[in-house]
């Protein structure tokens, strides 16, 4: 099973430029006004134009309105959207059914029973993204350094679809890997020098992680 890789928070065109020679299946852009990084709809179609045919372009929001959603999909036309605040069922499929795209959704994991809260998502969102609960005080519900057990997902139904996220880098990318075995991943601030500033060098040494740890996979 190949593994899908997505990066998350992309500003500039070196760093667009950089995770697509890595391989990335999925570029990811962040429409989130509280976020280092943030970008605007026309920034970000500038962004993804590189990526046409070669990754699939993902727009984060967090609880947005359709007033928002209208905007982001006219100017970027994202090949996904990823859900990552407090939204209903009720709410993915209004999403679905306004703008006809694939949904990730994405819920905050600290222990066994948060897995729970997915399940009346089933059969609604397209792929679940799991990510950990952001800690006390941060205004950002992803993108904050920090992870959680990975082994609460080695349980999971083999079928389902799920990106792994939240405090990955390349020093600890293979770890999880081995003890969930998702089927995709997904990184921000383990590739950055700084809040929302992507490393070059960051991004190559965990592409390398990530093919040592999927030839351990295979092996």
């Amino acid at each position: 099973m190949a593994l899908d890789i997505k990066i998350c928070g992309l500003k500039t065109p070196e760093a667009v430029a950089a995770v697509l020679a890595g391989g990335a299946s999925h570029i990811g852009f962040i429409f989130f006004f509280k976020s280092p990084r943030h970008v605007t709809p026309q920034q970000a179609a500038q962004l993804r134009q590189a990526a046409l045919g070669r990754a699939k372009a993902v727009a984060v929001t967090v609880d947005a309105d359709d007033a928002m959603l209208d905007e982001i999909v006219a100017a970027m036309a994202p090949e996904m959207l990823q859900l990552h605040g407090k939204e209903t069922p009720e709410r993915v499929t209004a999403v679905k059914q306004r703008y006809g795209l694939p949904v990730i959704k994405a819920f905050a994991i600290r222990e066994a029973t948060d897995l729970a809260a997915i399940a009346p998502y089933h059969g609604l969102a397209d792929r679940f993204l799991f990510d950990a609960k952001p800690p006390a005080g941060s205004e950002l519900p992803g993108g904050n350094g920090v992870s959680f057990d990975w082994r609460l997902l080695a349980g999971l139904d083999a079928e389902l679809d799920y990106m792994l996220s939240g405090g990955l880098n390349a020093a600890n990318v293979g770890d999880a890997i081995r003890l969930a075995n998702p089927p995709a991943i997904d990184i921000s601030s383990g590739v950055e020098s700084a809040p929302g500033v992507k490393d070059v060098a960051l991004i190559e040494n965990f592409f390398r992680a990530v093919r040592a740890a999927t030839d351990n996979r295979a092996a």
